[in-house]
Order: C-alpha cells, then structure tokens, then sequence
C-alpha cells in the first residue's frame, strides 16, 4: 500500500511540473518583444511642427477691406476704390495689399451722390479716378492675387466698418473675391454700437478718426478702433 501511495504521488507530482512546464513555456512564447521604432529626425519633426503652426495661423487671419464707392445703392452705384490688409488673429498687421482706384466715366461720375461728389472732390479721389486705367476686372485681378498669397480659401473673414455694405458691392463687382472669402463678417460698427449701450466709456475713449475717407486710411482705423474695444470691452 504504501509503495503504490509512493508511485501514485510520484505520477501526480509529475503531471504537476509537466503543467507547469507546459504553461511557463507557452508564457514564454507567447511574449512578444516590441519592435524598435525609428526615431524620427529632430530636423524632420521641426519641420513639421513649424509647417503646422504656420497653417494654424494662416487660417486664423483676417482680411481687412474698405471700398468707396458712388453711393450706397449697390444696384446703380459702383466702386471707385478698393484697399486691403489682412492681419493675424490678433489684429497684428501681416501684409498691406493693393490699394486701388478704379477708373470710371464721366457720365459715371456725375451720377455720384451728392455726399461723394462733395468728399471725394476735397480729398482728391474724383482727379484720380479720372486718371486711373485700372478697370474692374483689373481690379479685382489684383485683389484675388494678394487673397491668395496671403490667406486661405473659405478660411479668413472680411472685416471693417459697415462692412457688410462693402460686401454687397464685393459680391456683385469682385464675385471672385467674394467666393474666396469667409461668409462670416466681422463687423466694427457692430462692436461700437454695442458698447455705446453698454459700455459708453469705451466708446468715449476711441482713437480719434482722422476721416480722409481714403479706403487704406479707413482700413488702418478700423484695426486701431477694434484693438481699443479689445483692451476696453473684452478684457
């Protein structure tokens, strides 16, 4: 009895390590030693992260229009000029594009309203519409071409002053330069008005607007009027 417990424990020890030699060399087998990954060159890794942010910033732009115009019926009156900035996300000024008077007749000119006929003949822009041999679709060539150097299609959107009034005679004269645009406006006027309700003080303390109603000088306002209303509303 006692030789068969013997052999019996001898049998039952040895399935025992068979288990778990069995178990420890399938732990073995199954272990799998990662690959070694290629580090990346720091040159490599640079270059893409700069190519990144530099989109980043890219699509963050704004384009910064004013135009003049013969009146403000879009239907009868159009654009004598055009200027344009596009600045970064945080008004900082990234390129000045072309500022440009277009030229018209004198049966266009003499159906300008009056507030134009009179403005326009003080600050000089009814002389140089006359000189000028830049035609609409020249124009808006121009305009384009600077759009697409600088900012991103669909990406940036249109700012200023009552600027929804420039963007009427945009979309019927600059189609082109329309589509290429953001649909979204940023409006100055809008920020003013609201904060002459509620925040009458920020209004008050503006930069003073030298009003040559020259379309580049209009445009350089509008940036430093935007920059007081950030530092004096949305603070």
């Amino acid at each position: 009895n006692l030789l068969q417990s013997v052999v019996a424990l001898r049998r039952a020890l040895g399935i025992s390590l068979l288990s778990c030699s069995r178990v420890t060399s399938l732990r073995v087998a199954s272990t799998v030693v990662p690959k070694q990954i290629p580090a990346l060159p720091i040159q490599s890794i640079q270059r893409r992260f700069s190519s990144e942010m530099a989109t980043d910033d890219k699509a963050n732009r704004i384009v910064w229009v004013d135009c003049e115009m013969t009146g403000l019926q879009v239907e009868t009156q159009t654009l004598v000029e055009i200027a344009v900035i596009v600045t970064d996300g945080e008004l900082n000024i990234v390129a000045e594009g072309p500022d440009i008077v277009i030229h018209q007749d004198e049966e266009t000119l003499s159906k300008m309203n009056s507030w134009c006929k009179e403005t326009f003949a003080k600050n000089g822009l009814t002389e140089r519409i006359r000189a000028s041999y830049v035609k609409m679709n020249q124009a808006e060539d121009q305009v384009l071409a600077f759009l697409k150097e600088h900012v991103i299609k669909d990406k940036s959107p249109l700012a200023g002053n009552t600027i929804y009034m420039d963007r009427l005679f945009i979309r019927k004269y600059m189609p082109r330069v329309d589509d290429y645009l953001h649909y979204r406006l940023i409006d100055v006027s809008t920020i003013k008005e609201l904060s002459r309700r509620w925040y009458p003080s920020a209004v008050s303390s503006a930069p003073a607007k030298q009003m040559t109603h020259r379309a580049l000088d209009d445009i350089r306002e509008s940036i430093a009027e935007l920059k007081h209303y950030r530092t004096t509303v949305f603070k």
